[in-house]
C-alpha cells in the first residue's frame, strides 16, 4: 500500500451513488467541500447506502461502490436549481453491491455493537485497512496492493 493511503466510508442513497459511479465522481454531506478535502489521491473509498433514495424509509443497508480517489481537488458542479455541490473524481472499481449485515461482527468500525450505524451519520469517516479489504472482498472488488 502506498505511503499515506487512507480508507474511507462515504454515505449516500443508492440512487445518488449509482449516478456518481456512472459518471466517475463522488459527493458527500449534501455537497460540502470540507469533507472532500480530507481525501487524498489514491485513498480508497467505499459507499454505504442506507436507503434506495434520499431520505427513503427502506432499510437497504448495502455497500454500493468502491474506488480510488483521483488526483485533483474538490470542484463545484452546477446541478441546476441553485444546487452547486462539490465533487471529487474517483476511479470506481468493478464491484457488486453487497449487504453490510453479514460483516457487522467482522468490521472494526461496527465492532459487533447494536449502535453500529452511529458513525454513518457523519457522512464520511475513516476506517481501517482491515475494514476496507473486508468490504472489497464482499463486493468482489480487487484493491491494488
Amino acid at each position: 500500500m502506498p505511503m499515506g493511503v487512507r480508507n474511507w466510508i462515504a454515505v449516500a442513497s443508492a440512487e445518488h451513488v449509482r449516478l456518481g459511479r456512472a459518471a466517475g465522481f463522488m459527493q458527500v454531506c449534501h455537497g460540502k467541500a470540507a469533507p472532500l478535502r480530507r481525501l487524498g489521491p489514491g485513498d480508497r473509498v467505499a459507499y454505504y447506502s442506507p436507503s434506495e433514495v434520499y431520505r427513503g424509509k427502506d432499510k437497504l443497508q448495502i455497500f454500493t461502490a468502491i474506488g480510488l480517489v483521483r488526483e485533483g481537488t474538490p470542484y463545484q458542479f452546477d446541478m441546476g436549481g441553485g444546487f452547486v455541490p462539490f465533487r471529487r473524481d474517483v476511479d470506481w472499481l468493478k464491484a457488486r453491491e453487497a449487504p453490510i449485515r453479514p460483516l457487522l461482527d467482522r468490521l472494526d468500525f461496527t465492532g459487533g455493537t447494536r449502535n453500529w450505524g452511529y458513525q454513518l451519520r457523519f457522512g464520511l469517516f475513516e476506517v481501517s485497512d482491515h475494514d476496507m479489504r473486508c468490504i472489497a472482498r464482499t463486493m468482489d472488488a480487487t484493491l491494488p496492493p
